[in-house]
C-alpha cells in the first residue's frame, strides 16, 4: 500500500467518525454534554485519575482539567481524595453522569449502527476483524 492510499484510508476513517459525531452532537448536547465530555465520562471507570484519563484519551492535561471541572459542575463527576495516596484525586461518576453517559453512548452506537447497516453481516465481521487487527 502506498503512503497516499494509507492517507486516504485515514481520511475516510476520520470523516466517518466525525460524521457520526456530528449526527449526534445536538442530541448529546441535550443531555448536558459535549461529545468530548461524553468520551471522558466513558473512560472514568477504567481510568479514574485525571492524568491517567488524559493519557488514555490522548488529551492534554490542561484540557482534561477543564472537562473535569465542567463535568463536576454539571453533577456528572465528583472528585474524592484517594485513600491510598492523599495527594491524588480519584474521579467517580455520579448516577446522573452514568445515566447521561449511557444515553450518549447509545446515541453514538445507534448512529454508527445505521452506517454499519450499509454493510452485509459478513462485511461487518470482516471490518471488525480488520479494526481489531489494527488496534
Amino acid at each position: 500500500m502506498t503512503k497516499i492510499d494509507a492517507a486516504r484510508l485515514w481520511s475516510l476513517n476520520h470523516r466517518l467518525l466525525m460524521s457520526v459525531i456530528a449526527t449526534v452532537a445536538e442530541d448529546v448536547g441535550a443531555l448536558g454534554l459535549e461529545v468530548k465530555e461524553l468520551f471522558v465520562l466513558s473512560e472514568v471507570d477504567e481510568h479514574p485519575y485525571p492524568a491517567e484519563l488524559a493519557a488514555a484519551l490522548v488529551m492534554p492535561k490542561p484540557s482534561m482539567t477543564v472537562y473535569v471541572k465542567r463535568l463536576e459542575a454539571a453533577g456528572f463527576l465528583r472528585r474524592e481524595i484517594d485513600a491510598a495516596d492523599l495527594r491524588k484525586h480519584r474521579l467517580l461518576m455520579t448516577p446522573a453522569g452514568r445515566k447521561a453517559m449511557q444515553r450518549g453512548l447509545t446515541l453514538l452506537a445507534d448512529a454508527f449502527a445505521e452506517r454499519l447497516g450499509r454493510l452485509s453481516g459478513s462485511e461487518q465481521a470482516q471490518l471488525r476483524g480488520l479494526l481489531e487487527k489494527l488496534c
